[in-house]
């Protein structure tokens, strides 16, 4: 008998000889590993699959990329609504699709797959699949996927992040009025925040530098709880302050998040004394008042004078009355304004002028009876202005009249010379008068 001969190999096997042989299988088990790492399979594609990807990613199949979807990443505030967009600009017949991060179908073109009524179709297009996602919750950051079921099937990524809203932060560490000079110290926290969200201090409008802010991941693995102290001694001026912590945080868009905490301060009272008149004069009244301020305000005020013993006496609350001063009222007083965290005087220097000028009776009245005299001889001359002129207009009219009515009227130049002579024509005299 003669040798066997060979017996011939399945043209599998064939294949895969030949393809261990080829220069590019290395390459085409790393283009098929990567392909489907797009893909996020995870695991090297099938034979089949691997020469579709290689055909897929060819110089001749490079028209087929037009298939490849495209999509974006989105930012949410907790509560909010996220709008996913998918776009394809060959559909290759074929339809969208979106899955969330735990690959659950939501729609398929314009069918609904998941039983989320929070989850909406905005638009379905054969070039484009957008949906959106209302009342966003921290459990809803993930990835999304957009797929296209061409050959091979193609995806896109979205990233949704989802940002926790920091709660309204809560300051302690105050528990009663401080007295002067001690040491405030304040603790502010804030939860729920997702990043960790920054604290900060002021005063009023004054920034306070307190401690960096601690941050510590909160039980449900997602968002955070910040902390932050701040130390500082208070003032006389730090009665009845703000000292304010905020929350700095990207979910807020510039919106205020903040507490404010009024602390009271108490210290020693303080005393000004305001005259009033504030420039005396011999013969009025007076009342020096004594203003005192402090916390808790001053309820106790002693009145002294200087090289007086015992001493003087309130009559009106705080303020101490001269009801007719005299220049014996002169000299420097003191007023003590008392609380229970302390005492303190202010001084006064008193200097009683003289009287005012005032003016008699008599000369009052002589001043009126002046003005009266004054007034009625202005009224005579205004009259005898006018009685002067009306006799000027006159004076022509009167000697006419005379004229007429007498016969023996002498003419013009015999009363001039009768006149200027003295001559008389009988035993009648006349004269007349130009």
């Amino acid at each position: 008998m003669g040798a066997p001969s060979a017996l011939p190999l399945p043209l599998p096997l064939l294949l895969l000889v030949a393809c261990s042989w080829a220069p590019g299988w290395a390459n085409l088990v790393q283009d098929g590993y990567w392909q489907e790492q797009d893909l996020e399979l995870g695991t090297l594609a099938p034979l089949d699959e691997a020469f579709s990807s290689t055909v897929w990613s060819s110089p001749d199949m490079l028209a087929s990329q037009d298939s490849q979807p495209w999509t974006s990443d989105e930012t949410v505030v907790a509560g909010g609504t996220v709008v996913l967009k998918c776009q394809v600009k060959d559909h290759e017949d074929s339809s969208l699709q979106w899955s969330n991060p735990a690959q659950q179908t939501l729609y398929f073109g314009e069918k609904r797959a998941l039983r989320d009524n929070r989850i909406q179709l905005v638009s379905s297009t054969p070039h484009e699949l957008s949906i959106s996602i209302s009342n966003v919750a921290l459990a809803d950051e993930g990835e999304y996927t957009c797929s296209i079921f061409t050959m091979p099937v193609r995806t896109a990524k979205s990233l949704v992040t989802v940002l926790g809203i920091p709660q309204k932060p809560i300051i302690t560490g105050y528990k009663s009025s401080l007295r002067e000079k001690e040491t405030a110290t304040l603790n502010c926290q804030s939860s729920g925040s997702k990043p960790a969200a920054q604290l900060t201090w002021r005063k009023g409008e004054q920034e306070l530098h307190g401690e960096q802010t601690r941050v510590q991941e909160d039980p449900n693995g997602k968002t955070f709880t910040v902390s932050s102290s701040v130390s500082f001694q208070v003032t006389r001026d730090d009665d009845g302050a703000n000292i304010v912590c905020s929350v700095n945080h990207e979910s807020l868009k510039g919106a205020d998040r903040s507490t404010t905490q009024r602390i009271e301060v108490l210290y020693t009272p303080t005393a000004l004394i305001r005259p009033e008149p504030s420039h005396p004069r011999e013969g009025q009244k007076l009342l020096l008042h004594c203003e005192g301020r402090g916390n808790p305000v001053p309820q106790q005020y002693l009145w002294v004078k200087e090289g007086s013993e015992p001493p003087l006496k309130m009559t009106q609350e705080s303020a101490l009355i001269f009801p007719f001063l005299n220049k014996s009222d002169s000299g420097t007083y003191g007023c003590t304004a008392i609380s229970n965290m302390g005492s303190y005087t202010a001084y006064f220097t008193l200097n009683v002028n003289d009287p005012s000028p005032v003016p008699s009776s008599s000369s009052t009245y002589h001043a009126i009876i002046g003005g009266i005299v004054a007034f009625i001889v202005f009224l005579l001359l205004i009259l005898l202005i006018f009685l002067g002129h009306y006799l000027i207009r006159h004076k022509g009219t009167y000697l006419t009249h005379e004229a007429k009515g007498s016969d023996d009227a002498p003419d013009a130049d015999t009363a001039i010379i009768n006149a200027e002579g003295g001559q008389s024509g009988g035993d009648d005299k006349k004269e007349y008068f130009i």
